[in-house]
């Protein structure tokens, strides 16, 4: 119990520090660029082959330590404090990770790692928690692999469970972060049931080809059985209907109820207006340092400048934003349109409050 209340303490204090007073710094200086979170893209390179994924590239090269130094102090200089290390897959280098996290938990970062788990292990997960890792993103779409889908509970089992059972200790959250493609709706659902069981939370996608305009040289999976097709709408929504029921009672998840609703509509080829604050309240770093508004805009040619030197012109940004948002509906930048409105601040600070 002691531990218990220990925990929740923590996070509490860290969600304070790390994301509510930069979100009112940001409020306070609301013309500049100021990121509530910035993704660190560590890693080009994956160790499995997702078919729905065209972000990573195994011919390109990773960050280096001094990039990733650099990214860290100048994030901070902006008043970012929320760093998601990104790839590809991060753990290709546990080496590299574990000084980045050390490094941007000593700087005073809530850093947060996405893995697809296969390359954790007990002596990774306890390096990294004494490091200061604040949270885990682990993704998983299916509790068995599946054609196209190797990201399965089974696959990790023993690092899942040893990753549950330090994660009091240590401090961290833990969450899964889950795709919805057309083949995987019975195992969401599964998913999200075990999260809960397990006393952690979840996070969804609904699985969309990449946007026309982005360059897919290095993809090879254009044509796959993933996309959500007309035959399976109903289905789908009735997974989403159970989602949305369940946040409501309580469980923990990331996304908003409005953005799972938007789900249902974004399948059907329509997404009404939303607040996308990519470029200005969140961005992404390249391995090489460079700027990307957003994921899907990582390969697209534009010189948006680089660390320290940010070139996010609010003109240039809504010209894009006129053609990619229709097409898009990003967790990411959807779940922070949601909870960067003043209005539901009040539902952000309840609903980490009741969760813990």
């Amino acid at each position: 119990m002691a531990m218990t209340l220990s925990y929740k303490v923590r996070n509490g204090s860290r969600a304070v520090r790390r994301w509510l007073i930069p979100y009112v710094n940001s409020r306070i200086h609301n013309g500049d660029f100021r990121p509530v979170l910035c993704y660190l893209y560590t890693e080009w390179k994956c160790n499995i082959d997702c078919h729905y994924c065209f972000q990573f590239d195994n011919d390109r090269p990773g960050m280096d330590l001094d990039t990733a130094k650099s990214a860290i102090d100048w994030l901070k200089s902006v008043g970012c404090r929320v760093i998601p290390l990104m790839g590809g897959e991060p753990l290709l280098r546990k080496d590299f990770i574990l000084e980045v996290i050390r490094y941007g938990t000593e700087k005073g970062f809530f850093m947060y790692l996405p893995t697809n788990g296969y390359l954790m292990d007990q002596e990774f997960i306890d390096e990294m928690g004494r490091a200061g890792v604040a949270a885990v993103n682990l993704a998983v779409d299916c509790v068995a692999p599946r054609k196209g889908l190797p990201k399965a509970l089974m696959a990790i089992e023993p690092q899942f469970r040893y990753l549950t059972e330090r994660q009091k200790e240590y401090g961290y959250l833990v969450f899964f972060n889950i795709n919805i493609c057309r083949t995987n709706i019975k195992d969401v659902r599964m998913l999200t049931e075990i999260a809960h069981q397990n006393h952690i939370g979840t996070d969804y996608h609904l699985n969309e080809p990449p946007q026309g305009f982005v360059d897919l040289d290095h993809y090879r999976h254009m044509e796959n059985e993933l996309w959500v097709t007309p035959d399976k709408y109903d289905e789908v929504d009735e997974l989403l209907d159970w989602i949305i029921s369940k946040q409501l009672e309580g469980w923990p998840m990331v996304n908003s109820v409005e953005h799972l609703k938007a789900f249902k509509e974004r399948m059907r080829g329509l997404i009404r207006p939303w607040e996308c604050r990519a470029g200005k309240n969140g961005a992404l770093i390249r391995p090489d340092g460079t700027l990307s508004p957003c994921f899907d805009m990582i390969t697209y040619e534009h010189d948006w400048g680089r660390i320290w030197e940010p070139r996010f012109d609010y003109e240039e940004l809504q010209k894009l934003k006129q053609k990619c948002r229709p097409l898009c509906s990003s967790t990411c930048y959807h779940t922070m349109g949601h909870y960067y409105r003043l209005s539901s601040i009040p539902q952000w600070v309840f609903k980490h409050m009741r969760v813990g």
